[in-house]
């Protein structure tokens, strides 16, 4: 398995793992690796030394990463996020990874199912999926509680 250190346009610092260098190229290739904290899929590996498992040695301090300017167009929550420290990043990916594993993906059926639980007709659970920006009002005036997150950068271009 091979852990890369990887970078967004917005500088946002992560790792991905993967079977070999030819499967990152394959999969970015495809736009399958993008930023968990963006959805951007302009990644690109950074320097990173090899990890090695040498023994019980406690691990080194992570050296402190200082992100690089945000380029093209983007909000500024996404040129905020892009200055958050590398350890409020990684607790947001932590978080974001909670989430994805605790909840049932519904995709564009969001608010329906949303709406149906809301209204007893089925079991309340806990859901994420995609609704519009007018689906999602609609839900907030209707009593629904829902919680927007940041949009990839390819949804924010399709809404600009």
């Amino acid at each position: 398995m091979k852990v890369l250190d990887l970078q967004c346009r917005q500088g946002h610092v992560f790792e991905g793992w993967f079977g070999s260098e030819d499967d990152f190229q394959g999969q970015k290739q495809r736009g399958l690796v993008q930023c968990p904290l963006c959805g951007d899929d302009h990644v690109e590996k950074r320097l990173s030394a090899p990890r090695l498992n040498l023994g019980a040695r406690a691990p080194a301090a992570p050296e402190a990463v200082t992100p690089s300017a945000p380029q093209g167009t983007h909000s500024v929550a996404a040129s905020e996020a892009a200055m958050l420290p590398p350890a409020l990043q990684a607790a947001w990916l932590e978080l974001a990874r909670k989430v994805v594993a605790n909840t049932e993906d519904v995709g564009s059926r969001f608010a329906q199912e949303a709406r149906r639980m809301h209204h007893g007709e089925v079991e309340e659970r806990a859901i994420r999926g995609q609704a519009t920006p007018d689906e999602a009002v609609q839900l907030l005036e209707e009593g629904i509680a829902v919680m927007p997150l940041p949009l990839p950068a390819a949804a924010k271009e399709t809404l600009q």
